[in-house]
């Protein structure tokens, strides 16, 4: 009998592996583990319930520090002053700009805070427990090419854009 949420038969989960770069099935309970779908798996919904919950995204995302971020300088600046309110401020800013059509990737390289400005805030592919809490949540919530609110986490504040 197959979950009805994955479509995966009982007992089966489906991982990521790191090394291999690709999904894996796996069974708990005897701790068994292979490349193709375990026999009896319900393929389409399992494709169906992977495009809902990905074990991975890519996103994009403009990084705004400020000076009670977890490292308070960046290429922009070595001592970075500005409050979290006006950090907030500048990233809704920003919004409007997107919102009037303005490109995500050239406003990322213009205003963001991290290194990934020089790939328009491309941060690739990324798990579930890679990276800080509530930008992973919200990461994970959103739909391919929805870009998600101001985002807190301990580097700062964040505009994040689902690609994949």
């Amino acid at each position: 009998m197959s979950d009805l949420v994955t479509g995966l038969p009982e007992g089966w989960t489906v991982r990521y592996s790191k090394s291999k770069k690709r999904e894996y099935f796996f069974h708990a309970e005897d701790k068994q583990s292979q490349w193709e779908e375990p026999e009896g798996t319900n393929h389409e919904q399992l494709k169906e319930y992977l495009a809902n919950h990905p074990l991975r995204v890519r996103c994009l995302h403009i990084l705004c520090k400020h000076r009670d971020s977890r490292r308070p300088a960046s290429h922009r600046s070595e001592n970075i002053t500005i409050s979290k309110e006006e950090a907030v401020e500048e990233l809704k800013g920003l919004q409007k700009r997107l919102e009037a059509g303005e490109s995500f990737e050239a406003l990322a390289k213009e205003r963001s805070d991290c290194s990934s400005l020089k790939r328009g805030g491309d941060l690739g592919f990324f798990g579930k427990g890679e990276m800080q809490a509530s930008f992973e949540k919200a990461a994970f919530q959103l739909k391919v090419n929805e870009v998600s609110g101001v985002i807190e986490s301990e580097s700062g504040v964040h505009l994040i854009k689902r690609v994949v």
